[in-house]
């Protein structure tokens, strides 16, 4: 008896403190949500304008190297980059559209959830198609006789189409167990498949930082300097952008949101990383045609088509003569 008096006057005196946070938490909610609606509406019609410049822009090189010009093995990866960046603005873009009819409209309506399950595949296909641009890349510096004579003609085709599976099998079985084809999920179950998805993460970032590096020591630093060529910018740039506008993105969806709570994660932080992976695949588009026409004369006679060439460009520039691509051996 004793001690269940004791355990009702604990909880007696704990009671009124546990009404008086809750009350003040309700208060502050008063004043943080308005406030957050209008801060994530703004930055949902920024990355709506954002998403439509990438959308056009990534759809260009997407018709450029698809249909207009031979590829080799590094335009593969681009054109397989530009894809990826192509689905998940366009997924963005509708997931915006549905977020600001459900501000201004007062019943919410409905949207399928594998739209966000697309817009991580396609995020997860972006990393890796860098990622595996960016070794091979370095692969070519650091041994180029054994990669000129080892390496299979189809390499790029296949690494793509590999990475497309597996940035799919791991969209896929999350968004099953986490409400996609079925209503029921299971929270372990979930957060065991968004460790696998970060792990795979953080393997990306780590290649695609450490061939990264490899290259500007070796461009740099290396006994043997390599010439600078316009596709080492173009790769430098595209991963440089990356790492300040797309990663955020994966940290906040796939550990912050597990780490943190709900009220502990800052006001339209999720939105900022959304802006900022929208700009990650508008910038590229960008960077290929800036790279294609830097330090180029003539501009009048030079087409889409010409510039983009000079983006993937291999050889070092001698002059004006230098917008000439060279695919070498790598032809594919």
């Amino acid at each position: 008896p004793s001690s269940t008096s004791g355990g009702f006057m604990s909880m007696d005196t704990v009671m009124p403190t546990w009404e008086t946070e809750t009350t003040s938490i309700n208060v502050s909610f008063q004043y943080i949500l308005p406030y957050c609606y209008k801060k994530n509406l703004i930055l949902a019609f920024l990355s709506l304008i954002i998403a439509l410049i990438g959308v056009a822009g990534n759809a260009v090189v997407l018709w450029i190297l698809g249909f207009c010009v031979r590829r080799n093995a590094f335009s593969i990866y681009i054109l397989n980059l530009a894809a990826a960046d192509f689905l998940f603005l366009c997924f963005q873009i509708i997931d915006f559209l549905w977020k600001i009819i459900n501000f201004f409209h007062p019943n919410s309506i409905a949207i399928p959830t594998f739209i966000m399950v697309v817009s991580i595949f396609a995020y997860l296909a972006g990393l890796s198609m860098l990622s595996a641009m960016s070794i091979e890349r370095c692969m070519s510096v650091l041994w180029p006789i054994w990669y000129r004579c080892h390496r299979w003609r189809h390499t790029s085709a296949v690494v793509c189409a590999l990475l497309w599976v597996l940035s799919l099998s791991l969209s896929i079985p999350e968004g099953k167990n986490c409400g996609f084809l079925i209503k029921w999920y299971d929270y372990e179950w979930c957060q065991t498949l968004d460790f696998i998805t970060s792990a795979w993460l953080m393997v990306l970032f780590v290649t695609l930082s450490g061939s990264s590096l490899t290259l500007i020591v070796k461009i740099l630093c290396g006994s043997q300097r390599v010439p600078l060529t316009r596709l080492y910018v173009t790769i430098g740039l595209t991963v440089l952008v990356f790492l300040s506008f797309g990663l955020p993105f994966g940290i906040n969806w796939f550990l912050l949101s597990w780490i943190l709570r709900y009220d502990v994660i800052p006001c339209g932080s999720y939105w900022v990383t959304v802006v900022l992976s929208c700009v990650n695949s508008c910038a590229n588009p960008i960077i290929y045609f800036f790279v294609g026409s830097f330090r180029q004369r003539r501009w009048k006679r030079r087409t889409l088509k010409l510039v983009l060439q000079r983006a993937m460009q291999d050889t070092p520039d001698e002059g004006d003569s230098g917008s000439r691509v060279s695919s070498g051996n790598l032809g594919e």
